[in-house]
C-alpha cells in the first residue's frame, strides 16, 4: 500500500463469545473510505486458518467476499491498474 501512496489504518476485534478473530483495515489516498475486513481462527496446532476476507471498496453497497489472499490481490492489482489506465487517458 505504501508502493502507491495509501494511507490505512488496522484495527483488531477480539470477540467476546466464539473461536473466530477479526482484523479491519481501513485504507484509501485521502479519506479511508475502503476496507478489508479479514477473519481467521486458529487449528488445533496454532496456526493461523483464514475464514473469510470482505473487501468494501468506495461507493459499492455489497462487499467482495475471498476465501484467500491470493484472491484478493488479484482482484486488488485489477482494480488499481485499471485506475492507473484511466487516469493516464485523463
Amino acid at each position: 500500500m505504501r508502493d502507491n501512496d495509501i494511507n490505512y489504518k488496522k484495527e483488531y476485534i477480539r470477540p467476546m463469545i466464539g473461536p473466530e478473530h477479526v482484523y479491519i483495515f481501513r485504507f484509501g489516498k485521502r479519506k479511508l473510505n475502503n476496507r478489508v475486513i479479514i477473519r481467521y481462527s486458529h487449528t488445533w496446532t496454532g496456526r493461523l486458518k483464514i475464514n473469510e476476507i470482505d473487501v468494501r471498496l468506495h461507493r459499492q453497497h455489497h462487499p467482495r467476499i475471498f476465501k484467500s489472499e491470493s484472491e484478493l490481490i488479484d482482484y486488488l492489482q485489477l482494480h488499481l491498474d485499471k485506475n492507473h489506465e484511466i487516469n493516464a487517458d485523463l
